[in-house]
């Protein structure tokens, strides 16, 4: 080893801890084991070297096979300076802590000729269909990870929607921020079409931050180094949060695990813990007197709902909902969509119609809503429960939203809303009562109509903190 391949390898050794750095090495030696242990020849002790065969067989059930080979290409792509020979086919270990040390801790300019060889094994510009391949496979390699390392804290593939689709939104979403030298936003099947060189992808990396922490997390956890350090621990809590209140209830919820990480992505950093099912209209009925009961005095909330169409859609309610005739919440409010496209859209600062919940009421409107005004909501789900609008010509004027259902008018299939972060104290004294305890005649009622076999949906599990993880 030369001195400046030997002095570059000790920089790139030195961002580790001392711990870390033995992390590393224990993963080389494990990867190495089987293509390196060939012993000696022509008299010399061989290098250890890791191939691609042995890598897979690691990777085998952690990660998607095209991830892995992903993986191998970026190792391969390290330069070692002073090398007599053209690129090996084999990783020696100063490209592997490189590889490591450039992807989990270096800047936007380190990551770039790495990721570059990770979209296309050929060096220069690429497609955009070879990104939007490359970004669906990091995406899906995520899931299939924190799946596979029971790292979903409470989510997993079968209580929320097929992550299929999902991967594909957030794929999409994070490739419409992809901009070329003169400022243009190709899309559709001309982003397909359109080339790429380094420098357009390099900004790109740097201004979307997911593409980054998603790689960090699929190496920390698919090779299982770094991943137990706190910093570590708070990337991934901070990437997808608790669930509670959803296991045991047969519930599939409206969200799937990508748009759940984009979403969370969005909302204030101390809230983006834990997610706690309050309503859903699959659980607690169809009711928009059962929907107030659930959702008021609960805390930051957010509101998801589908219409007969299949399109689902929501809000980030930042304040406790309260029944009353003026509007509320703040400028941290936002409106979304999830299917057929996953997409926040923030505060305008042109109006403050952040929040409205009113119910029994002569004069003024009833029912749910976010973003616009009266009669002319982003967002509105009617006293009348079933009924609702989205209008927005062309945009909502509080949010920047366009209309997020299929319809203008819409029909609702199904509605759940989640409280983020914890809940306020008097809402977990409250919650520890069911209705049906304390109001003797509405257990009668509901006995009296036959519908007391579901009082138990009706009734907040008790000690769900505990027993979701």
């Amino acid at each position: 080893m030369g001195n400046a391949e030997s002095n570059t390898y000790q920089n790139h050794l030195s961002r580790f801890l001392p711990e870390e750095q033995s992390d590393i090495d224990r993963m080389f030696d494990t990867l190495s084991g089987s293509s390196g242990a060939a012993g000696a020849k022509n008299g010399k002790a061989m290098k250890k070297t890791v191939t691609l065969a042995a890598l897979q067989a690691y990777m085998q059930e952690p990660l998607p096979e095209q991830m892995t080979v992903r993986l191998y290409n970026g190792m391969k792509s390290v330069d070692l300076t002073g090398k007599s020979s053209g690129p090996s086919e084999q990783i020696a270990k100063e490209q592997f802590v490189i590889f490591m040390s450039n992807l989990l801790k270096g800047n936007a300019d380190e990551k770039i000729t790495i990721i570059m060889r990770m979209i296309s094994k050929t060096e220069g510009p690429v497609k955009g269909k070879q990104i939007q391949e490359f970004t669906e496979d990091l995406i899906m390699s995520l899931v299939h990870v924190l799946s596979f390392r029971k790292e979903l804290q409470g989510w997993n593939l079968e209580n929320t929607r097929d992550a299929a689709s999902g991967v594909k939104a957030l794929a999409s979403q994070l490739l419409s921020e992809l901009k070329l030298a003169d400022g243009k936003n190709p899309v559709g099947p001309q982003l397909m079409e359109t080339t790429f060189d380094q420098s357009v992808i390099e900004d790109w990396v740097y201004r979307v931050p997911q593409i980054s922490t998603f790689l960090n997390v699929v190496i920390r956890q698919g090779f299982r180094v770094l991943y137990s350090l706190p910093d570590q621990a708070k990337d991934v809590v901070n990437l997808v949060p608790a669930c509670k209140g959803i296991r045991g209830r047969g519930l599939v919820s409206l969200f799937d695990i990508p748009s759940i990480i984009y979403i969370n992505s969005h909302l204030p950093a101390e809230l983006q813990h834990k997610w706690q099912l309050l309503f859903s209209s699959r659980v607690h009925g169809e009711s928009f007197s059962q929907l107030c009961g659930h959702i008021v005095n609960k805390g930051p909330c957010i509101v998801i709902l589908k219409d007969l169409d299949g399109y689902i859609f929501g809000g980030f309610a930042s304040h406790s909902w309260e029944v009353k005739p003026q509007f509320q919440g703040d400028n941290r409010c936002f409106l979304f969509s999830v299917f057929p496209s996953l997409a926040v859209y923030t505060c305008t600062g042109y109006n403050d119609h952040y929040m409205y919940l009113n119910h029994g009421q002569q004069t003024m409107p009833n029912g749910l809503g976010m973003g616009g005004q009266h009669d002319y909501f982003g967002l509105w789900i009617d006293s009348d429960y079933g009924k609702g609008h989205s209008k927005a010509k062309p945009r909502c004027t509080t949010y920047n939203s366009p209309q997020l259902s299929a319809k203008e008018n819409f029909t609702l299939d199904a509605m759940e809303v989640w409280a983020v972060g914890d809940l306020p104290e008097n809402a977990v004294i409250k919650g520890k009562k069911s209705i049906l305890d304390v109001d003797p005649e509405a257990q009668a009622l509901l006995e009296m109509t036959g519908k007391s076999r579901q009082s138990d949906g009706l009734r907040e599990p008790l000690g769900d903190d505990d027993d979701d993880n």
